[in-house]
């Protein structure tokens, strides 16, 4: 049956700013200096929905913004690459999240303000939205903590309407790591955080423990650990498969890129390749995203991002 959309992304909306060259980190009453800045399209859900249109994929984003300068400036920026934006609400007399960035190359710290992340909810999702695509992707649930709560309830109801899903969980800023695994993932085709992230959700000391303790109840899981490469766990041939890193030498930053690498791997995964081949493009797109500043610079089509 042929979908309007290919993916439907549901998620937080921010602005980057980004602070670079920094000799040093900042300290409570010291000041220092970044001899760079810019601001481009953050969050990681707006950054793979992006980078995944400018891939090819038609894409539609559900979130919120507020009624702000900020807000216009994120969905213009996802109209750019030709994101359909029409189920991005406004939010009166709010404020739009954003994310201060201390870029410090192939690491970075950041702080959040979640303006209206917050008030996303379950019940802004749509069925008959949500039967529009072929897929759905969530991203940060930790920062959405009102629809956090839902989110195995989200991904059962996409499920029963026929798509396959994806989840990047993101760093939980609390450090609680309290998603409901066993609830969340028989619905969730494709697991996808990064390693520490991984370990610190399963409370295991290293990677191959946590996918001995969850492979039960989980479909397949793949596992971004940077410049050490990828990892594939798949229920079907029950081991695990390593992708080596496409290292760029000259990297900018690395905001972003396991957005990026999201968005290669379900871009190639919707064409049909098989996993493994979906794990390999993940890593080519990851790592042109350390090509250019942001999480989406580097991605304006096909085209170019296979040039750079």
């Amino acid at each position: 049956m042929n979908k309007p959309f290919d993916v439907i992304v549901v998620g937080e909306l921010n602005l980057d700013f980004i602070f670079s060259e920094i000799k040093e980190l900042p300290v409570i009453g010291k000041e220092i200096v970044a001899n760079k800045m810019a601001s481009t399209l953050g969050s990681s859900s707006a950054i793979f929905a992006s980078n995944l249109s400018a891939l090819g994929s038609s894409v539609k984003l559900l979130g919120k913004v507020g009624d702000d300068a900020i807000g216009e400036q994120v969905i213009s920026a996802l109209k750019v690459k030709d994101v359909d934006t029409r189920l991005v609400q406004k939010v009166k007399g709010a404020s739009t999240g954003i994310t201060f960035v201390l870029n410090y190359g192939k690491d970075r710290a950041m702080i959040t303000h979640p303006g209206v992340m917050n008030l996303l909810t379950i019940d802004d999702v749509d069925e008959k939205e949500l039967s529009m695509a072929r897929h759905l992707h969530c991203s940060s649930c930790f920062l959405q903590q009102g629809l956090k709560k839902d989110i195995g309830q989200l991904f059962k109801k996409a499920k029963d309407l026929g798509l396959t899903t994806s989840l990047d969980p993101q760093w939980d800023p609390e450090e609680k790591w309290d998603l409901e695994l066993k609830l969340i993932l028989p619905h969730v085709d494709f697991f996808m955080p990064n390693k520490v992230e991984f370990e610190k959700m399963t409370g295991c000391e290293n990677m191959e423990e946590g996918i001995i303790k969850i492979k039960r109840f989980c479909h397949n899981i793949i596992i971004k650990d940077g410049a050490n490469g990828s990892y594939l766990y798949t229920k079907e041939k029950d081991k695990i498969h390593y992708q080596e890193a496409f290292l760029n030498r000259n990297v900018i930053d690395a905001i972003g890129a396991g957005d990026s690498f999201n968005a290669g791997f379900i871009y190639s995964f919707l064409k049909g390749a098989e996993l493994e081949e979906c794990l390999r493009f993940g890593s080519i797109t990851g790592a042109v995203n350390t090509t250019a500043e942001g999480g989406t610079t580097a991605f304006i089509d096909y085209e170019s991002v296979f040039s750079t």
